[in-house]
């Protein structure tokens, strides 16, 4: 079953849901639907790498950083005599 045709079935189970509701009800749900769509564009926010620079805050230089991480390495990669 393609994307598409999930998205139509839920939709048409959904729709089967609220028809039966009061028309107070459907425009309630339809006020919660538009806030939802109207925070959700507010919520997407480009993020760059330019916004991430400086987010990393220690001590330590890069070269302390960079050593460390090189002595942490840990190769105990055995190799079988043939």
């Amino acid at each position: 079953m393609k994307a598409a045709d999930i998205n139509k079935t839920l939709i048409d189970n959904y729709f089967s849901l609220l028809e039966n509701l009061s028309s107070d009800n459907k425009l309630e749900i339809i006020a919660r639907l538009s806030k939802s769509l109207k925070s959700s564009k507010k919520a997407k926010k480009e993020v760059s790498l330019n916004s991430l620079y400086g987010s990393w805050v220690s001590d330590k230089s890069a070269d302390e950083i960079t050593t460390e991480l090189k002595d942490a390495k840990n190769f105990n990669r055995e190799r079988e005599s043939l």
